[in-house]
């Protein structure tokens, strides 16, 4: 062989060994975002990594020292920003009747604004709205968050809430699932107005039979106990556990069958029979059954002080239009005219709440943040009413970290959508939010918003308050 060709042999030899025979041809990605500081709500630790995103999913997630050349589409630099998952809205409320559908529509735009990606509608009265945003949503034909929804509520006859499925037999209760079924709805929402409870009962084993997820308010009628032993998987508010928690539970609730006494007279009764063994029973029964329990603090603190705080100069009160305002005249009417004692009772049950919930976290039980924000429930405001209740939380003693899981973390794990939301991890929908400070350090950090992705797309913090800008009503 020629020293010409044996060089060109070899040459060659090289080229195969380091590049393969066929040119790979490099990926090149929609979003990369360089050097970002990604949470693990698992434990807390906080990695420098780069995030590289593809089809609305995260494809890799790779060290400062495996980056290379990277081509894609959109660069995002993260450096010193911290990276979590997009924040879910464990309980908020689309309702009010067709002359709101306009004014429950803006609240997308309040929920994006505050980098909640993730909303859990409690039930209410506009399914049909509700299911046309989340399509529309989806086809990025409207800027807001993914929808999962309980649809109507189960309740009993000349239920409270407008749009409720009223159920008084075996027959109603399958007919309710089957509409429920039929939307689909992703959970099924029960409440306790005028539902017996025994009806109440039945339709937990129901919907246990059929798969479906179950949430609600017990009738007071109905132990906590039984309500586990059937299967609820959440439990709306911590009236319900205080009332597992009461070493009197069997005798109040006996007083309430015999309509001795109503559900606002057994508050003080709960409250007051409160022990730590009982308490500590039904913490280690809640964690057995992996029952998740939404606190709803903030709004708990908002109504409970009514009579005390101005809310007309509110920052967030100029979203909420006319019609969503007057909504509220029935808690404000309530506390104007209930007695001295009445209002003292909800304060001091209102600073037990507080304790109750710091104690479930300490002993275990997974907690969903929501704010229960939405039309009837005063001052309570969609989007920032979140940020407020994981600030509620950590007042009472919960870590931050413990909070933040509370959101996407925990809400994922309920609606069993954890293989798709919950956590930065390759693979899941990329749902973020980058903020400019820790919010390990400070809570509050949560509401310091550099950037949401969302469904595909980049909102930067200009975009955020046009967001806000556009859901002006007054």
């Amino acid at each position: 062989m020629s020293l010409s060709k044996l060089i060109c042999a070899l040459t060659c030899c090289s080229l195969i060994m380091f590049t393969g025979c066929k040119h790979e041809k490099q990926t090149t990605y929609d979003v990369l975002i360089k050097n970002g500081n990604v949470i693990n709500l698992e434990d807390g630790s906080i990695s420098t990594v780069s995030i590289l995103i593809n089809n609305d999913r995260i494809t890799k997630i790779i060290s400062s020292e495996e980056f290379g050349s990277i081509e894609a589409n959109t660069v995002i630099d993260a450096k010193d920003k911290f990276i979590v998952p997009g924040f879910w809205d464990n309980h908020t409320h689309f309702r009010g009747g067709d002359s709101l559908i306009e004014a429950n529509k803006k609240f997308l735009n309040l929920f994006m604004a505050n980098g909640i990606t993730t909303v859990r509608d409690a039930g209410g009265d506009l399914t049909s709205s509700v299911l046309e945003w989340r399509k529309a949503i989806e086809n990025n034909e409207l800027v807001g968050p993914t929808i999962f929804t309980s649809g109507p509520k189960i309740d009993g006859p000349g239920g409270t809430w407008a749009g409720s499925l009223e159920v008084d037999n075996d027959s109603d209760i399958h007919n309710a699932l089957d509409s429920l079924q039929a939307i689909p709805s992703d959970f099924v929402k029960i409440y306790d107005s005028r539902i017996s409870g025994e009806n109440y009962l039945k339709v937990i084993e129901e919907a246990e039979k059929r798969n479906l997820i179950t949430s609600g308010h017990m009738p007071f009628t109905v132990e906590l106990n039984a309500t586990i032993d059937v299967g609820i998987d959440a439990v709306e508010h911590l009236y319900y556990i205080m009332k597992g928690c009461s070493s009197n539970e069997k005798e109040i609730t006996q007083k309430l069958i015999d309509k001795e006494i109503g559900f606002w007279d057994a508050m003080p009764l709960l409250q007051s029979s409160y022990t730590d063994s009982t308490a500590l029973a039904t913490f280690q029964k809640l964690k057995a059954n992996n029952v998740f329990v939404v606190p709803t603090l903030h709004i708990g603190g908002v109504l409970s002080y009514l009579d005390e705080v101005d809310h007309t100069e509110d920052t967030y009160l100029k979203y909420m239009s006319d019609g969503i305002q007057k909504t509220y005249q029935g808690r404000i009417d309530r506390v104007k005219y209930a007695t001295e004692k009445q209002v003292a009772d909800r304060k001091a049950l209102d600073q037990f709440f507080g304790k109750l919930a710091s104690k479930l976290n300490e002993n275990g039980v997974s907690l969903l943040a929501g704010s229960d924000s939405g039309a009837y429930n005063s001052y309570t405001y969609p989007g920032i009413s979140l940020h407020k209740e994981l600030e509620a939380m950590v007042a009472t003693g919960i870590p931050p970290l413990d909070a933040l899981k509370a959101s996407a973390y925990n809400g994922a794990k309920f609606l069993k959508q954890d293989a798709d939301y919950g956590s930065v991890t390759e693979g899941k929908i990329a749902d973020l939010v980058l903020l400019n400070s820790n919010p390990l350090e400070n809570i509050k950090n949560t509401q310091d918003i550099y950037m949401v992705i969302s469904n595909g797309n980049q909102h930067t913090k200009q975009d955020l308050d046009s967001l806000l800008t556009t859901a002006i009503a007054n």
